[in-house]
């Protein structure tokens, strides 16, 4: 085994460190760093995996990338408020379903029931107790379980993830992924056609704690379709940007 081969493959094992097999992941979209390190720690500790965003348009951009399993979102954003990434996240398809709770030191009422109307699930003032905020997140994580959204579950071309079981199949055979191999696949699956580039599957698989190569991706990548089988040639390597699993047929390269 030569040098570079050890070095990818010590890689893959330490970024596969820091991903977890069914730990629910939050993004908090808020511009205040000390605070998004509080949240980030103590949402860890009860058993959550957090990706952070500072600004609206990079919190609406990472929400459509990883598809978190709940958003924090503050009010005053920079770039893009967060009344208008609220609306955007409601607007799409794909993230229509994922429970918001706004986080903003605007405590007037009005701006609540603007909130409300546009589609967030709760509402919490600054300042505020981390305590109580955690278990706001638990109980919209109750009633989301209580649901039993179908999203949970997808499949695409014989390939199929099940988001709550952390089970992944292809053609009904089961498959042996990493953490960081399932949620590579998850992210491919949900939007079929898409060419996601390299770091936006970085910030969706492995997430913003590792530091890593890009091409880290790429040994990921290679290590599943070896495991899809036939099915890899599914996941379509665009040049220059990165990957896309294809929606129909086989594709060319």
């Amino acid at each position: 085994m030569n040098a570079s081969t050890l070095v990818a493959d010590h890689s893959s094992r330490i970024t596969d460190s820091f991903a977890t097999m069914t730990k629910p992941r939050i993004l908090i979209i808020e511009d205040e760093h000390a605070l998004t390190d509080v949240l980030c720690y103590n949402l860890q500790r009860e058993g959550f995996d957090t990706a952070v965003a500072h600004d609206g348009q990079e919190g609406l951009r990472k929400a459509q990338t990883i598809l978190p399993d709940f958003v924090i979102l503050d009010l005053m954003l920079p770039i893009l408020n967060g009344l208008e990434v609220c609306r955007e996240l409601r607007a799409s398809e794909l993230t229509r379903t994922i429970p918001i709770l706004m986080l903003t030191a605007k405590a007037e009422e009005t701006d609540q029931v603007v909130g409300f109307s546009l589609g967030a699930d709760d509402y919490v003032t600054k300042p505020f107790s981390v305590k109580v905020l955690v278990q706001r997140i638990k109980a919209l994580q109750r009633r989301r379980e209580g649901k039993a959204p179908a999203s949970d579950v997808v499949e695409q071309q014989g390939v199929r993830v099940d988001r709550h079981r952390h089970l992944a199949f292809v053609e009904g055979r089961q498959l042996d992924l990493t953490p960081t191999e399932f949620r590579l696949l998850e992210t491919l699956l949900r939007q079929p056609g898409r060419a996601f580039s390299r770091s936006q599957l970085m910030d969706a698989a492995i997430g913003d704690r590792a530091v890593v190569l890009e091409r880290t991706i790429d040994v990921h990548v290679k290590s599943l379709r070896r495991k899809l089988g036939r099915a890899g040639e599914f996941i379509q390597t665009v040049r220059g940007v990165g990957y896309r699993f294809c929606e129909e047929g086989v594709p060319t390269e």
